[in-house]
C-alpha cells in the first residue's frame, strides 16, 4: 500500500461520511433556521425549544433515508474488502 492508496481510501471514507450525513444534518440545519426565524419574529427565547423539532425531523429524514444511507456504507465497505482480498 503506498500513499496514492491511502489518499484514495481516506478520500473515499470522507465522501461516504458526508453523503451519509447530508440529509440528516440538512434537516437540522432547515428545521433549526425555522425555528430560529419563528423565535426571532415572536421574540421567544427558549433555548430548548429547538430540540425536540430538530429530532423528530432527525428521525423522520433517517426513516426516509436510510436504504441510502446503508447503501453508502455497504458501498464502502465493499470497495474496502475488495481492497483487503487484492492485497491492495
Amino acid at each position: 500500500m503506498n500513499e496514492a492508496d491511502a489518499l484514495d481510501i481516506v478520500q473515499f471514507a470522507i465522501w461516504t461520511v458526508i453523503t451519509a450525513s447530508g440529509p440528516a444534518v440538512g434537516a437540522a440545519m432547515l428545521v433549526g433556521i425555522g425555528i430560529a426565524l419563528v423565535q426571532a419574529l415572536t421574540q421567544i427565547q427558549e433555548v430548548t425549544l429547538t430540540f425536540v423539532p430538530k429530532i423528530v425531523a432527525i428521525m423522520v429524514v433517517i426513516a426516509f433515508t436510510g436504504p441510502f444511507i446503508g447503501g453508502q456504507i455497504s458501498a464502502f465497505s465493499n470497495v474496502i474488502f475488495e481492497r483487503i482480498q487484492t492485497g491492495f
